[in-house]
């Protein structure tokens, strides 16, 4: 066992090295450039009948007038307000800390935690971890709290469930995601907390999720699985600069949070590791999640607010939510998702410069009859796709209901979605667009999308919707009315 964990070790360090070497941080000038390259190219292989000026834009949406140079390297990190210096700060040692990699850590991880508590209204505090590789169960965070990893420092989750408690359900989904009743904790929690950093020198954070997933595959799951980070009723939170691998279940969960970011992290898990979303922010209220690189086993990024009647009656929506200048895979699931739990309402939400290969799909919108709530001015802008079987899909029918007192009649509202300057080349099927019957999504509007790689024969396939598009390749379905390039610069 222990050579093939060395195996295992040595395999996710190289992954990492590549990835932080190459992926990181890319030149999205670069990569925009060599997408336009490649377009024109392919634009010399499509029969002649069809008009280049009606396909693609000369300035192909990329670094437009409406859109200038500066704006490309645009933040929104200001949702996090700066904080002090910390008044205390204490390495893990000092509570009886041993990094090994072997020695549980838990009770010393929560006996610095209870030191810690002691800062909050007097200076705060950090609790640093240094290099080594330290196994722990939960811990529960404090306000006004740095927890920063230095350079080559591993936090290690436990292998033992006990190490991982139980709670309480969340009250906008009335039971565990996945099991009846409680829920096990997150590896980092927090509820109630201010002024939380969890950084560092690009340290390690990995759940080894391994134990928790074949629980799930072999069916002997008895409660939900934990997150790897857990944020709940928080605000001014910043997650930044680590490197995240293998979490039991979503990876960084904010619930019923406002003013998160969540910056220049690196999220790893295995392709088929069930449910390992990246980042799920759920019943939130300003949060900006950027350049960031995930690869996962589900969505990169989803947003959430809610499970069914549980959603609809807390009522606590997600809104001003910024994605951007993200890169990934996830070969089962969607670049950003925005559902299908959205019964507390989605509302403003912008997502751009994003960059998805390999992938199931694109962008997607998730909803079914039971949800209710809302999903309102979405704006997607500046996307760039690689072998993506379906690169933009509004779907319906989860079949996914928290238990049999759900409402059919309960269906949700989808107007105002805007989708914009978008490029997938290789793509294996066209967009699919399915609205519910008795609730049609309504104006959804389209322009510069350009979808390569589809046979002749392939359409768009659309119902239960309706909007208007320009300058689109192939031609999308007839439930789009084609708008001219004037009605187009109005949108």
């Amino acid at each position: 066992m222990s050579t093939c964990r060395e195996s295992m070790e040595g395999q996710n360090q190289i992954l990492i090295n590549r990835i932080k070497g190459n992926l990181r941080r890319p030149s999205w000038v670069s990569v925009l450039l060599l997408f336009t390259v490649i377009a024109l190219i392919s634009l010399l292989q499509i029969n002649r009948e069809y008009s280049i000026s009606l396909l693609i834009p000369l300035d192909f949406g990329l670094i437009s007038g409406s859109r200038p140079g500066p704006q490309i390297s645009s933040s929104c990190s200001d949702f996090f307000k700066q904080v002090p210096a910390r008044k205390v700060v204490k390495s893990i040692r000092v509570f009886g800390g041993i990094g090994d990699g072997k020695t549980s850590n838990t009770e010393a991880f929560r006996r610095a935690m209870e030191f810690m508590a002691r800062f909050t209204d007097s200076g705060g505090s950090q609790l640093v971890v240094p290099k080594g590789r330290w196994l722990t169960g939960s811990f529960n965070l404090t306000s006004n709290f740095t927890l920063f990893l230095e350079q080559g420092a591993v936090i290690l989750g436990s292998q033992d469930p006990k190490e991982w408690p139980l709670i309480n359900a969340l009250p906008s989904y009335g039971r565990g995601r996945e099991r009846l009743g409680a829920r096990h904790i997150s590896l980092i929690h927090g509820n109630g907390l201010t002024n939380v950093v969890i950084t560092g020198e690009n340290g390690t954070v990995d759940g080894q999720g391994k134990m928790w997933w074949e629980l799930w595959w072999n069916r002997t799951l008895v409660h939900t699985r934990g997150h790897l980070v857990e944020l709940i009723n928080s605000q001014n939170i910043l997650i930044h600069n680590l490197t995240f691998l293998n979490s039991p279940f979503w990876t960084i969960h904010p619930v019923y949070c406002r003013n998160i970011v969540i910056r220049n992290m690196t999220i790893l898990a295995p392709w088929n590791a069930p449910n390992t979303d990246g980042i799920d922010p759920d019943s939130s209220v300003n949060v900006c999640i950027e350049d960031c690189y995930i690869e996962s086993g589900d969505d990169l990024v989803a947003v959430k607010s809610g499970w069914d009647q549980y959603g609809m009656k807390m009522a606590r929506p997600s809104s001003n939510i910024i994605v951007r200048r993200v890169t990934g895979t996830t070969p089962t699931c969607s670049g950003v998702g925005i559902g299908s739990e959205m019964s507390g309402g989605v509302s403003n939400v912008i997502i751009e410069d994003l960059y998805v290969r390999d992938s199931a799909a694109g962008v997607r919108i998730k909803t079914d009859r039971g949800r209710g709530g809302y999903i309102t001015n979405i704006t997607i802008n500046n996307m760039r796709m690689e072998r993506v079987k379906v690169p933009i899909r509004f779907s319906r029918g989860a079949n996914d209901h928290p238990d049999e007192r759900w409402d059919p009649k309960a269906v949700p509202k989808v107007r105002g979605i805007r989708i914009s300057n978008v490029v997938s080349l290789e793509s294996k099927r066209p967009p699919l667009l399915e609205g519910i019957e008795e609730a049609p999504f309504l104006d959804i509007h389209m322009e510069n999308v350009s979808i390569f790689g589809l046979a002749p024969t392939m359409r768009w396939n659309c119902e239960f919707i309706s909007g208007s598009s320009c300058s689109i390749f192939p031609a999308p379905c007839s439930q789009l009315k084609n708008e001219s390039t004037f009605q187009c610069s109005i949108h």
